[in-house]
């Protein structure tokens, strides 16, 4: 369960008539990845009050000064853990401009332990066909969710078609969404970054269409690089 996400910016609108100030990008990422860990450990009292108060938002400016301080282009979110009770998630959405500073980020995380665990990509859902999204007067339940999966064995990526039921009822821009949130959710941020090619939205259920999980087993099993699962920051 997401508490909150939120691409790190300042917590309030600038003047329109003032420009955005350009944020400067730190020389060194080891040094910037130090500095943010001991940022955190001073916010960590602050940050544990907040989420045992069910109020993350009052921490949320604190933390977005303090990702932005890593890098500016980087997003954040406080989760529910899949091991521990919490997660920070800080990720670049893969810009390889951005990697070095959450690979440094990583390496500096301490170990997870039964409160926390830190991961530099979105991980993937433990189960996807057990969410369902609400948008508006519409309850989208992704094990609904049909997939057709062409693989290219040489590139070892694979292009796919998604389906839903009620892709029908939704605009376009939200329809485009949920083609992309199910493959998210099942492969994680990174795993989908590295192994999806092309994305098509299908207007009819095709044939051969499999459910998300075992599009999972599918994607996970092609060779050529590295495995991505359940609860690992990759």
């Amino acid at each position: 369960m997401r508490l909150f996400r939120r691409k790190s910016a300042a917590a309030d609108p600038p003047d329109p008539r003032t420009a955005w100030p350009e944020q400067p990008v730190p020389d060194d990422p080891a040094a910037a990845a130090e500095a943010f860990w001991h940022g955190w450990f001073e916010l960590l009292p602050m940050v544990s009050a907040a989420l045992g108060e069910g109020e993350p938002h009052r921490v949320e400016h604190e933390l977005c000064q303090l990702v932005e301080s890593l890098h500016p282009r980087l997003h954040f979110s406080l989760e529910r853990g899949r091991q521990a009770i919490y997660a920070l998630v800080v990720t670049g959405q893969e810009d390889p401009e951005v990697r070095p500073f959450t690979d440094a980020w990583r390496a500096a995380a301490p170990p997870d332990d039964a409160i926390w665990e830190y991961h530099d990509s979105v991980p993937p859902v433990p189960d996807p066909t057990e969410v369902t999204v609400n948008l508006g007067e519409h309850r989208i339940a992704l094990a609904d969710v049909r997939v057709v999966a062409q693989v290219d064995d040489d590139e070892h990526v694979v292009d796919v078609a998604v389906f839903h039921p009620r892709f029908g009822y939704l605009d376009d821009a939200t329809r485009r969404t949920m083609t992309f949130l199910p493959l998210d959710a099942t492969l994680g941020e990174r795993l989908a970054a590295e192994r999806l090619r092309r994305v098509e939205t299908a207007e009819a259920e095709p044939a051969g269409a499999i459910t998300l999980l075992e599009f999972r087993e599918l994607v996970r099993g092609l060779g050529g690089g590295p495995d991505e699962n359940v609860g690992t920051s990759g």
